[in-house]
């Protein structure tokens, strides 16, 4: 028997938040942590960034987790503050316009809905090669796996990648949960399986090039330069990027003041503490020379997982290809659910034409939104493969970029918006002042030098236009066409960027509030 859909509120006249038409109470903090897992997508992440990583900053590969990883426990934080007071689908859109107003929360919403459209086309690409690798392990025929490099082979089974992660993500959300529950739960194992063995391995004289456990691995100060430690942090805020998406479905989870918030810092924790027992891994079994199996090693760096796996797990080395191929395909269904959201949230609000905030009457998921982030990282990823293989590279460098801008704005916008309740109490201190403002001025620091960094042609895969880094062009031309488009909308639809539709909002000070209550009396 089909449920009735939820009867959707009317936007807020005085420029309040609303509800949406979503299914409230379907996602569990248990559901929610999974889900941001599986949107990371740590086996895809890992596998991709471990060898540049090494190239850049040797040994020192722990060191570069956990920093790259205090910037984003730090803007958790902010956007729990943030979540606990405004629980909204919209998330980085909603809470910047309600801080700095809508045409900074504009560009806040792009920066989400742009970053995860080229996440998603590298996650199909990935999962394609994937598929014809692990076909290839299976049967013993290793021209099966060339065949991932035939460029329409490859275009067409990636856009059936995307047909089926769109299916599932158009389905509710309750599909969406029991699909993760297996796959995240698979490649986790997996991964633990060969960290485990891996060390095993290399303690026992089987390693490639065997490195006795060293805690001056965990030591940034002995990183070579500023430089060097931009750019693993860089990667390292690459890897970690997805954990948002528990705050996207807050109007889905049950109890959404406080779940969503508590879904991202358990899903952080439970990701850095994954990536530093890979870490040591593999550097206690290959090192970071650049020898054949060294994670310095340009000629494995694309695939770091598929050459290791077979001499650590030896017959069940498919395991760790299949971690992969399902680490990437469930990632490409989970993070369809942020773009969705932030769309449906900006359609709903006026930011966007009134189709983006239709929800599915049946499944009371934001069906067009997440159609049209489907057709758009689709026609991505189709034109970016018949420009080059290597530009693909070059799309997760300006996806770091991408990170940096719109979460660096999320953690200001949490400073500014509590601002007049910073001293109200020593946990407001910390937790809506110090904690997101250091944040947002690391990733701040990050996006301007990754800015200048990419524009020298050999950052990234080497591509260039007029002598300027492909990178730095990407990154550019994404934020001019936002700020192009915004300007667009400003013009069709002015009552959202009047504050009509969604408004400022700076709550008072705890002080004030007793102030006037004792006046009234």
């Amino acid at each position: 028997m089909t449920q009735n859909a939820p009867e959707k509120a009317p936007v807020s006249a005085d420029g309040g938040l609303s509800q949406k038409g979503l299914n409230a109470g379907t996602v569990g903090l248990i559901g929610a942590v999974v889900i941001g897992i599986s949107c990371i997508a740590p086996a895809y992440t890992f596998t991709a960034a471990i060898g540049p990583t090494a190239s850049t900053v040797g040994a020192q590969i722990p060191a570069v987790i956990l920093i790259g990883f205090i910037p984003m426990l730090l803007v958790a934080f902010g956007y729990r503050e943030l979540n606990n007071r405004m629980p909204d689908a919209g998330t980085s859109f909603t809470w910047a316009t309600r801080a700095f107003g809508p045409w900074i929360g504009w560009m806040a919403g792009w920066g989400l809905v742009v970053a995860t459209i080229l996440v998603l086309s590298n996650l199909a690409g990935v999962a394609v090669e994937f598929l014809f690798l692990l076909i290839s392990q299976i049967t013993g025929n290793a021209g099966v796996a060339d065949l991932a490099f035939e460029v329409w082979i490859n275009i067409a089974v990636c856009l059936l990648f995307m047909l089926g992660a769109t299916y599932i993500s158009y389905r509710d959300m309750q599909t969406t949960q029991k699909l993760q529950y297996v796959l995240v739960t698979f490649q986790v194992a997996v991964l633990v399986l060969f960290s485990i063995v891996a060390i095993s391995q290399a303690v026992g004289g089987n390693g490639f090039d065997f490195q006795p456990f060293d805690l001056e691995w965990f030591n940034p100060f002995a990183i070579s330069s500023f430089s060097a430690l931009a750019a693993g942090l860089s990667l390292s805020i690459f890897i970690f990027w997805g954990w948002d998406v528990t705050l996207t479905m807050n109007e889905e989870t049950k109890d959404p003041e406080k779940t969503p918030g508590r879904a991202a810092t358990v899903t952080v924790i439970t990701i850095v503490s994954l990536y530093l027992l890979l870490a040591v891994a593999m550097i206690m079994f290959a090192g970071v020379g650049t020898g054949e199996l060294g994670l310095g090693n340009e000629d494995i760096q694309a695939n770091v997982f598929f050459f290791l796996s077979d001499p650590v797990l030896g017959p069940l080395a498919f395991l760790v290809s299949l971690a992969v191929l399902t680490s990437s395909a469930s990632s490409l269904q989970s993070t369809f659910v942020g773009p969705a959201r932030t769309l449906l949230a900006m359609g709903h609000y006026g930011a966007l034409p009134p189709a983006f905030a239709k929800v599915s009457p049946r499944f009371f998921t934001p069906g067009y939104a997440t159609i049209v982030s489907a057709i758009a990282a689709s026609a991505f990823y189709v034109i970016m493969r018949l420009v080059s293989e290597n530009t693909l590279w070059d799309t997760i460098l300006t996806l770091g970029m991408m990170i940096c801008f719109y979460y660096g704005i999320t953690a200001f916008a949490c400073v500014w918006y509590f601002r007049k309740q910073w001293f109200d109490s020593v946990r407001n201190v910390f937790f809506t002042f110090l904690f997101p403002l250091a944040g947002g001025v690391i990733l701040a620091i990050l996006f301007v030098t990754t800015l200048i960094d990419s524009m020298d042609p050999g950052y990234g895969s080497g591509a260039n236009v007029f002598g300027l880094g492909i990178v730095f062009i990407l990154g550019i031309l994404i934020i001019l066409i936002g700020v192009g488009v915004m300007v667009w909308q400003s013009f069709v639809r002015p009552a959202f960027f009047r504050g009509e539709t969604l408004g400022t909002d700076a709550p008072a000070s705890a002080r004030k509030l007793r102030a006037e209550s004792e006046n009234r009396r």
